[in-house]
């Protein structure tokens, strides 16, 4: 069978097993539409976190991101799997202790402000929006390379599953849809990854193959770095392993992205709210140490997998004449992802530079790196489907994780404690399937049209969540004297010069390049300046207001009190 028709079966399985599950834990109540009764197993939890965390960002782009980076692409890497520390620590017991549905009803209860509650959900609103457009993009770019259809039809596609089993089964559904994308993803990402270790380095464990030496052709017996490093400089470009030289971030761009990154997803509230799943606190950081070994199996693949793609894609492509290019080039040819530009005009493809990642005559989308490898290596037919599928599973069970955040906001944040107190529990649950259906067609639009790669879009919405959300929920487990004046300004001007700075120089409608960054940060870092003025802005307006009530201040001492003694 051909790739296109192991492809055809495996996502119907895929999809068939996903809407089943959510058919079979339809939500009927708010609790099990927003927080799934609060009865899911910490181990549950932590596979369902592992696939919401694991987005197609994590799947699809980071590798490339990193193939294309080298050294500095590791940036994604310690931010994302730092930043599940700083929750496990910091946040994701105490929220759940405290017992709300979302994380704008703690801001409002914690901060005795409707106006909070209010600012947070207008701020999970935004940063979830920004979020759900890498994972739609990151579904048309399947669909469009493995189903033949035009991305735009890819991502319609993908909106009217993800519709179907997130508004259906509601945060039950999602969860144990979510432990089987996981199952999915993992294998799609593990099998394709040991098989081209075992071809380049002769080890089927990547994590090893990628320390270990190349066992045949002309750079044989090299480490597989030191390979790598060889062939950038005989095409003219920054050595791989190479850091904070011409041609690579700086040192404090580095800096700054890895805390955006990392601050931004303790604060994601798509996964804040996987904690309120669970039975208990205990529960809570269970699930917190589950979900970071299963995300471990991924991330400690990526790098290998972006070195083993780096390695085959300019073995496979320098100096080969454009009409004997391999058939994987001409499939991704057709998607419009990959592009070929004879400056010389001698009709070969010359993939030398002097840019950070670029490729001479050649342009090649970053997001399909992962996508492409098993077909670059020439793996079996059914490897190449499963990694569609994986791709799949990965987009597709953030996606449904974001829906529920966006429809909670509107419905529960906004629409209940809001615009309609008097909303019967059926009308919030009416109202919040509603939400998901309008997000979802929103989503998609930014899918169709995005902003920049899959992982950018995806870092600019940890900038956001880094420099809203972090500090006052921080501020407001740990800092009895933060009142309600102190969060509202400091969320409002955090967010607000975050996203003013990355729309000025992502927007392209300014005419302002790299050359003016603040401090040179680029704009997936700005997160990070954000944060620090969330701080600065917060703190001292507490400190000049009157504090918060005792009743609250004795909250936040009790929220922090072992478990026996809950508040």
């Amino acid at each position: 069978m051909e790739v296109r028709g192991w492809t055809y079966l495996l996502v119907a399985l895929a999809f068939a097993l996903y809407i089943g599950i959510a058919l079979w834990s339809r939500a009927r109540t708010t609790a099990g539409f927003y927080v799934a009764g609060r009865s899911v197993p910490a181990l549950a939890n932590g596979m369902a976190t592992g696939a919401d965390w694991m987005s197609a960002a994590s799947f699809i782009s980071m590798a490339g991101l990193i193939s294309f980076m080298g050294y500095t692409g590791a940036i994604y890497l310690m931010g994302w799997t730092g930043g599940f520390v700083l929750l496990a620590l910091l946040l994701a017991p105490y929220l759940r202790k405290y017992g709300k549905f979302t994380t704008p009803e703690f801001l409002g209860d914690r901060y005795y402000s409707q106006l909070a509650r209010v600012v947070g959900a207008l701020c999970t609103l935004f940063i979830s929006f920004t979020y759900i457009a890498g994972q739609m993009r990151g579904v048309g770019v399947v669909f469009s390379r493995f189903l033949e259809v035009p991305v735009e039809f890819g991502v319609v596609i993908g909106m009217g599953i993800v519709l179907l089993y997130a508004t259906v089964g509601g945060m039950r559904g999602v969860t144990y849809t979510q432990v089987a994308q996981y199952c999915v993803l993992i294998a799609a990402y593990l099998i394709p990854a040991a098989a081209i270790s075992w071809k380049i380095t002769g080890n089927p464990l990547p994590q090893f193959g990628f320390g270990g030496a190349v066992a045949e052709g002309p750079k044989a017996g090299l480490f597989l770095l030191e390979a790598l490093d060889a062939l950038h400089r005989e095409l003219g470009l920054p050595e791989y392993t190479a850091a904070f030289v011409p041609g690579k971030k700086a040192m404090l761009d580095v800096l700054a992205i890895t805390c955006a990154l990392m601050v931004g997803t303790a604060g994601l509230p798509h996964v804040l709210i996987r904690f309120y799943t669970v039975p208990g606190p205990r529960a809570a950081r269970w699930s917190a140490l589950f979900a970071l070994i299963f995300i471990a199996l991924l991330y400690t693949t990526a790098p290998a997998v972006a070195a083993f793609a780096r390695v085959n894609l300019i073995q496979s492509l320098d100096g080969v004449a454009y009409a004997d290019a391999p058939p994987w080039f001409r499939s991704w040819e057709q998607t419009g992802l990959v592009e070929f530009h004879d400056l010389d005009g001698d009709g070969r493809i010359a993939l030398g530079g002097g840019a950070q990642g670029a490729l001479g005559e050649l342009t090649v989308d970053r997001d399909i790196m992962v996508l492409a490898n098993p077909e670059i290596a020439q793996l079996p037919a059914w490897i190449v489907a499963l990694v569609a599928a994986g791709g799949l599973a990965a987009a597709l069970s953030t996606a449904a994780g974001l829906l529920l955040v966006i429809s909670s906001a509107i419905s529960h944040d906004l629409g209940k404690s809001w615009l309609a107190p008097g909303l019967s529990e059926r009308g919030e649950l009416r109202l919040a399937r509603s939400a998901a259906a309008l997000a979802v067609i929103f989503a998609g639009a930014q899918g169709i049209w995005p902003l920049a790669y899959i992982g950018q879009v995806v870092a600019y919405a940890f900038g956001l969540a880094a420099s809203s959300f972090f500090p006052a929920l921080v501020l407001g487990i740990f800092w009895k004297r933060a009142t309600r004046e102190g969060a509202v300004a400091g969320m409002l001007c955090g967010i607000g010069f975050t996203a003013a700075y990355i729309l000025w120089f992502k927007s392209g409608l300014f005419g302002a390049g790299p050359e003016h960054w603040l401090f040179g940060i680029s704009p997936e870092g700005i997160g990070a300046m954000g944060m620090l003025l969330n701080f600065a802005i917060a703190i001292p307006v507490s400190l000049c207001t009157a504090p918060p009530p005792a009743a609250v201040q004795r909250l936040v001492e009790e929220i922090r009190l072992p478990d026996r003694s809950g508040a």
